[in-house]
């Protein structure tokens, strides 16, 4: 999946945007060698490929931004790392750990926390990649360094002291979480609010999923396209007057759409009731 800001424009970009860009692809980073980097249409998501010489493959399980999920799948690559970057998704979608090396995230969105903290599951093989590395000449921020994360959790210790409202809600949301059946429930139930929007959507005339293949739509994040005699903007402002928040779209995108996060705190029934409020906000726009 492409970065937020990728253009599809052939002019050239400003001197910052490129160099964020960048940044954010790894190119800047005068210790590493410039990554092979696979990128999509927004709304679609691009599929890993083996190349020779790679030896670290990395995603995100769910682009919050469009709406698109990725499947996490370990790349059968001689030696290589599939880590995956899953802040929108970890809490949310079922998968199977053991197709990963590293699986990261914070916890401020179906974890039902705040940010400021990372979290990572890491196998085997990345533990002795990370220790490799920090043992070997090649420069390593301090503040980066994963070699010092992985020491202080094995002293049950952070890097640097977190909120505890942070830890606080983080706990009660896994245990609510596995109350009810972990994660085989928490992806059945994000699975069901999100079936209920993408299906309205096909019904609707005016609406329709953003994401057309069915097998890339998030079940977190749900991005609905409108019709363009409806102003989407004009029912998020809407809903939020009457206290339904938090509806709009992701700015960079530019589309006349909203986006609705259904993760696993919200009630499929809340969903359903939205839906009734869009479409009550339809009825009677004028439109």
């Amino acid at each position: 999946m492409p970065p937020p800001s990728a253009s599809s424009s052939d002019a050239p970009e400003p001197d910052l945007r490129r160099v964020r860009r960048e940044v954010r692809q790894g190119r800047a980073a005068p210790w590493l060698e410039a990554p092979d980097v696979r990128a999509a249409e927004p709304g679609s998501r691009a599929q890993a490929e083996i190349i020779e010489g790679i030896d670290v493959y990395a995603w995100p399980h769910n682009e919050t931004s469009t709406g698109v999920a990725a499947t996490i799948e370990r790349v059968a690559a001689d030696g290589a790392l599939t880590v995956i970057d899953a802040t929108s998704a970890a809490g949310g979608i079922d998968f199977d750990v053991t197709q990963t090396d590293v699986y990261y995230f914070a916890p401020q969105k179906n974890l039902g926390s705040d940010g400021g903290l990372w979290f990572a599951a890491m196998s085997p093989a990345a533990i002795e990649r990370i220790e490799r590395i920090a043992a070997s000449n090649r420069y390593i921020p301090e503040f980066l360094s994963l070699k010092n994360a992985v020491d202080n959790s094995r002293l049950n210790q952070t890097l640097n002291t977190p909120a505890l409202t942070t830890l606080h809600l983080l706990d009660s949301q896994l245990q609510w979480i596995n109350d009810n059946g972990g994660l085989a429930w928490a992806g059945g139930r994000t699975a069901e609010s999100s079936q209920a929007l993408y299906d309205w959507a096909e019904a609707s005339e005016v609406a329709t999923p953003f994401v057309t293949d069915p097998a890339h739509r998030s079940p977190v994040v749900v991005t609905i396209d409108f019709d363009d005699s409806i102003d989407a903007a004009g029912i998020a402002k809407t809903l939020r007057a009457n206290g339904i928040v938090d509806t709009e779209p992701y700015r960079k995108l530019g589309r006349n759409q909203l986006r609705i996060a259904t993760f696993v705190s919200i009630e499929p029934d809340d969903v359903r009731q939205l839906i009734r409020s869009i479409d009550y906000v339809l009825e009677n726009s004028g439109a």
